[in-house]
């Protein structure tokens, strides 16, 4: 029996790549020994610099480790959770995520009033997966705000 046409066999990389979510989760918590298991050696993303000058490119493992530690210096207790997601497809994760943290000094052209303001932003990572591991393709940040 043959209709003519090919059927194609669901792939499990979606599944697969969906279960990289809570990894990706608990390394931006500052659990920075997931970022051997999950990210690319070869891992480069375009990002703000956390401390306002510097190159804006995050390259490998030890860069982002770095980066993670570096928004967690700025942000004591800072917690990220996922909001919406995980939405996987064979090639991508997608995450919508909330962090809330207390500000505590560093970042450039803010006031020392603000120390000790809680601050919550939200964002969506846009993850490329490749041989199990995430190496973001796109990241997508919202505005910062503070709530006093």
């Amino acid at each position: 029996m043959s209709s003519g046409s090919a059927r194609t066999q669901p792939t499990r990389r979606p599944a697969q790549n969906a279960l990289l979510a809570e990894p990706w989760k608990a390394l931006w918590n500052n659990d920075l020994s997931q970022t051997d298991k999950i990210i690319a050696p070869d891992f480069v993303a375009h990002a703000a610099p956390i401390t306002g000058s510097g190159d804006d490119t995050v390259h490998g493992r030890e860069g982002l480790n770095g980066w993670v530690a570096g928004i967690h210096t700025i942000l004591r207790d800072l917690s990220f959770e996922i909001t919406v997601g995980p939405i996987a497809t064979d090639d991508y994760l997608v995450v919508r995520w909330a962090a809330e943290g207390t500000y505590a000094g560093g970042f450039p052209g803010a006031s020392d009033d603000a120390v000790g303001n809680r601050v919550r932003f939200t964002g969506t990572d846009t993850l490329l997966v490749k041989d199990g591991a995430t190496s973001p393709d796109t990241w997508d940040r919202d505005f910062w705000y503070t709530r006093g």
